[in-house]
């Protein structure tokens, strides 16, 4: 598991210290478990699934597929949730704040302004 633990933190392109923030950890246990000194607790393995979306199955074993499915509501609730923790006044959390201000109106004259544009593409 230590060699999938680093893996999975090389993918994420995370620090020791960034990845044990994220679970609430301390890096040097992140360290302990990339070594092998130590092995996670299920209750950690899950933590670790849960916040990165890992197939808890290669985690343990290295079967399947490092990160699990989403569906496509998951992947709006992971860009909503990273806008939140975000910059207040980037321009993507401007534009999902202007969204959700919109009447019926408002969105009816957004999706004709991107009807127009695609068959301006297409």
């Amino acid at each position: 598991m230590k060699d999938r633990l680093k893996k999975l933190r090389k993918t994420l392109d995370l620090t020791q210290q960034a990845f044990a923030d994220r679970i609430g950890m301390k890096q040097n246990t992140i360290a302990q478990y990339e070594m092998g000194r130590t092995i996670p607790s299920d209750a950690i393995i899950f933590s670790i699934c849960r916040e990165f979306n890992v197939n808890e199955n290669w985690l343990r074993t290295g079967e399947g597929d490092m990160f699990m499915e989403m569906s496509r509501d998951e992947q709006i609730e992971e860009f909503i949730g990273d806008l939140l923790h975000g910059e207040e006044d980037s321009f993507k959390r401007r534009l999902i704040s202007g969204l959700a201000a919109l009447d019926e109106n408002g969105w009816k004259v957004l999706e004709d302004f991107l009807d127009s544009i695609q068959k301006k593409r297409g």
